[in-house]
């Protein structure tokens, strides 16, 4: 039974989860900074492929481990003028050359990602020297009684939702791995979680 809700039912659940409204609108404030050969990881139904500058991205690679979640982006891939290619490998090993990118962008990826550390070590090997990660998540909140919440339910959303972690403390993570962040914005888009948005980070 599990398989088959893996297969066929979360896909769906992720794909209208992922293209709700304020989600998008997130997505609009920081997909379009990207230029130059960009690694998309998580990329999924490809929700992020309307927000590109196809004037400033020359290429871009998507990364993701599941296919039955790239297979939903079929449609958006045949609407894009950007040149796609999409990998299904996991974000912890990625097939691609260091230093190859000018930005990573990464969007409501980052907590499903099994180790999170390992992952944004690889994006700052594929990433240019003078590169950019762009990243737009939810995480872990700053208040401590939402925090305790986050961390209650974990263990039930995290089963239920394809391995995410709504208690993931992701700038703290991103910085660990030796990126500057630059810009950091937060905000709330519903009563628990707390999402930040529209950072640029460039590496140190």
């Amino acid at each position: 039974m599990a398989g088959f809700y893996d297969r066929h039912i979360l896909p769906r659940l992720v794909d209208l989860a992922c293209g709700a409204g304020s989600i998008a609108q997130q997505r609009a404030k920081v997909v379009p900074e990207a230029s130059g050969v960009v690694v998309e990881i998580g990329m999924g139904p490809g929700h992020n492929l309307p927000y590109y500058d196809a004037d400033k991205v020359k290429h871009i690679i998507g990364v993701d481990p599941g296919k039955q979640m790239t297979d939903r982006a079929e449609k958006r891939l045949e609407e894009s003028p950007l040149e796609v290619e999409i990998i299904n490998a996991s974000a912890e090993d990625m097939p691609i050359g260091t230093a190859f990118a000018d930005t990573v962008v990464l969007t409501y990826s980052a907590c499903t990602i099994p180790s999170a550390e390992q992952a944004l070590a690889e994006m700052r090997r594929v990433l240019k020297p003078t590169g950019r990660l762009l990243f737009c998540e939810h995480g872990r909140a700053p208040d401590a009684q939402v925090a305790r919440f986050q961390d209650r339910v974990n263990p039930y959303w995290n089963a239920i939702a394809g391995g995410c972690n709504v208690n993931r403390d992701i700038p703290a993570l991103i910085k660990a791995a030796g990126f500057d962040i630059r810009v950091l914005e937060e905000g709330y888009l519903s009563p628990f979680p707390k999402f930040p948005s529209r950072p640029a980070c460039p590496l140190k």
